[in-house]
């Protein structure tokens, strides 16, 4: 009898072996349920698929060692770059970091979850962790080759400091002579009062001024005495003349002495000779101070040079990101072995770092991938259904709606019809009375 037929085959595992039964039901709670939470994993949905948890909760502990190496990374970079920074604003940036590793990865790898996922869209998503990876892997590598960076950067430091003295030296001769046209001594050369140079400057030029000014006094004192001798020649007593009863000098005379007087004002003569006599004195100071300068000005040349070293050497940065970053370069680039250490260490670290979305990339699509995809092609399909049935419900709905109102229209034409057809009758009715009245006149008024 078909009644008597077994349901399952002989020796199957009953219904409820927790090795066969679907679904297993989810631990509650736990770390394992944190951790696969952190990746966005369906846990209803994993319960269909249970092999996958181990996979899972390791999956979701990748993403947790990475944003915990994020904000090590993080502390690392602040204390070495901001060792002025407290330790509670060290910590609270690391925190932030570290929630922003976590949401991010988080996000990489829960995106990637369903058999819609393409190797494309994968390919982006392990760029975009490896760029996360570089960018947490610099801090740590820079504390593991702390010891020869820090060495480097003295060195390189030391090194420029001594270039920028000697070039400070070669462009400052004692003898202060100016260096403008040598190759690189526009930058470098210093201002120091009272050199030798500068007061033999000074020198030449008070003379030139000297030579232009005594030209200039000479030719005025000439015209002058051309004019004072016109004068005496005019005012002399042999052109005397007489003039109310008395000897005076003449018309001639008086114009002479006013002219040579006009002169003296208008040529500034007392002002240039002023000038000139200032100029013989500055000429002698500048001489005195040009035979003391050859001893004084070579101990304030050299002490400006030893302000302006300590200037650049204080200027110099030790800790910023760029030059660690020049530094490291240096130490890998200068030795084989450095340069094949800080390769494996860049690479381990950024695989470190992207292991939670190169792990996808190398497994592929997994059980819960291809459940979570059915499920996706489930809820696409019956969305789709849905919207169809919401559709021919609008339809009908609007079917109702028209039928409705084509109702009301055709009662409407019916009703204007009727009041119409009576508003007809009834005129017709007034014309009748109206009609026999007149013809009933009519006929009374034949009568009579």
């Amino acid at each position: 009898m078909a009644t008597e037929t077994p349901l399952r085959p002989a020796g199957s595992a009953p219904l409820d072996d927790p090795g066969t039964g679907r679904p297993v039901p989810a631990p509650s709670g736990g770390p394992g349920t944190r951790l696969r939470r952190l990746i966005g994993v369906d846990e209803a949905l994993l319960s269909w698929v249970p092999e996958e948890r181990t996979r899972y909760t390791w999956y979701g502990a990748l993403v947790l060692n990475t944003a915990l190496l994020g904000a090590l990374s993080m502390s690392l970079a602040l204390g070495t770059f901001r060792s002025d920074l407290p330790l509670a604003a060290v910590l609270g940036a690391a925190a932030v970091w570290f929630w922003v590793v976590l949401a991010m990865d988080s996000w990489l790898v829960s995106s990637t979850h369903g058999t819609a996922v393409k190797k494309w869209s994968l390919t982006l998503r392990l760029f975009l962790s490896v760029l996360l990876g570089l960018f947490i892997a610099e801090p740590i590598l820079f504390q593991i080759f702390d010891k020869e960076i820090r060495q480097e950067i003295s060195v390189g430091n030391a090194q420029k400091v001594a270039d920028y003295r000697g070039m400070l030296v070669a462009c400052n001769p004692a003898d202060g002579a100016s260096t403008a046209d040598r190759p690189g001594c526009g930058r470098h050369q210093l201002k120091v009062a009272g050199s030798p140079a500068e007061l033999a400057a000074q020198i030449e030029s008070n003379e030139t001024r000297m030579t232009t000014l005594q030209a200039q006094v000479t030719r005025i004192n000439e015209a002058l005495d051309g004019k004072m001798a016109t004068e005496q020649r005019e005012c002399g007593p042999d052109r005397w003349i007489r003039r109310g009863g008395g000897w005076d000098v003449t018309i001639t005379c008086e114009r002479a002495r006013k002219d040579s007087s006009s002169y003296r004002t208008t040529s500034k003569i007392d002002t240039y000779e002023k000038q000139l006599a200032g100029m013989r004195d500055k000429a002698q100071t500048l001489e005195a101070k040009r035979n003391r300068a050859s001893d004084a000005y070579q101990p304030l040349l050299q002490k400006t040079i030893d302000d302006k070293t300590r200037e650049r050497a204080a200027g110099l940065d030790s800790q910023g990101i760029l030059t660690r970053a020049h530094a490291l370069h240096t130490v890998a680039g200068s030795d084989g072995f450095a340069l094949f250490i800080t390769v494996v260490l860049h690479l381990l670290l950024v695989s470190l770092d992207a292991l939670p979305v190169l792990a996808k990339f190398m497994s592929g699509a997994t059980m819960y991938d291809r459940v979570l995809g059915a499920r996706f092609d489930a809820s696409r399909r019956l969305h789709t259904e849905e919207l169809q049935v919401e559709q021919a419900c609008v339809r009908m709905e609007h079917d109702v709606r028209r039928h409705r109102v084509e109702q009301d229209t055709a009662e409407r034409k019916r009703r204007t019809e009727h009041a119409h057809q009576r508003a007809q009758a009834e005129r017709a009715a007034r014309e009748r009375t109206e009609l026999e009245e007149r013809m009933e006149r009519i006929m009374r008024a034949r009568r009579v």
